[in-house]
């Protein structure tokens, strides 16, 4: 925690932090509120530093991803781009991956954001969870801004899937079938992502990948066919089901 005060000096720009940083200027022109531009390069810069020089299968760093889940959001939820969503975002890999502590993220960004990263950590009880137990654990406890940022995390997976080894590609495909395309259409139909229809951008994202591992022709309706049953009985009503179908 050396550099909290002279994190300002030490910050450098990069490709990605370039994009999300003039996104977000544009953004804050007519947005109310606005973004807090300042605390967010101070996340770019401690995801930077503490993420340092691990590698993405791709040959990217890692910081990437979580700048470019940041920037996905502001792309496709501009609604949505509060400084705490965008803080978390980009440091939400932390905490699991990093020796970054809650302790120092609490020190210099709030409660609030040490809580909500630690919230979106799979190390659960001594054990990592999957990231469709994370989804139903967030449910559970309305964490609907935490699933903004999972849902976005999967997406930008799922557009660096190509890098993975087929039994990586396989198991992401099954596992965004069977619980991501759902929760999608679900974060839609509640307001928090309306009319994006993300869960047709991920399906056919997924189409991409099937033909790959079966090596047959793929038919995405049957694919998602579970999948529009959503696992939420209360949210399971006529008007849902019109609305989906």
């Amino acid at each position: 925690m050396d550099d909290i005060n002279c994190w300002e000096t030490k910050f450098k720009y990069c490709y990605y932090s370039k994009r999300l940083l003039v996104k977000l200027l544009l953004i804050n022109k007519t947005a109310k509120p606005k973004t807090n531009i300042s605390e967010v390069k101070k996340a770019i810069y401690y995801a930077k530093k503490y993420h340092g020089d691990q590698k993405r299968q791709s040959g990217e760093p890692y910081y990437s991803h979580p700048i470019e889940v940041a920037y996905l959001i502001t792309k496709y939820a501009v609604h949505c781009t509060t400084t705490d969503i965008l803080v978390t975002s980009i440091l939400h890999d932390t905490l699991e991956d990093t020796n970054l502590t809650k302790e120092i993220i609490c020190y210099i960004f709030g409660s609030v954001i040490a809580e909500q990263v630690e919230d979106l950590t799979r190390i659960k009880n001594d054990r990592k969870i999957s990231s469709a137990e994370m989804v139903d654990l967030l449910l559970l406890q309305n964490k609907y801004d935490l699933l903004l940022i999972k849902i976005f995390d999967r997406l930008h997976n799922l557009l660096t899937l190509a890098v993975k080894p087929l039994e990586k590609i396989q198991l992401t495909v099954e596992e965004t079938g069977k619980k991501f395309i759902s929760l999608s259409i679900y974060l839609d139909a509640i307001m928090i992502i309306p009319n994006l229809r993300l869960d047709t951008k991920i399906t056919k994202l997924c189409g991409k990948y099937l033909p790959i591992r079966h090596n047959v022709s793929v038919d995405l309706r049957g694919f998602c066919e579970d999948t529009f049953r959503l696992p939420f009985p209360d949210f399971q009503n006529e008007e849902l089901q019109t609305y989906i179908l």
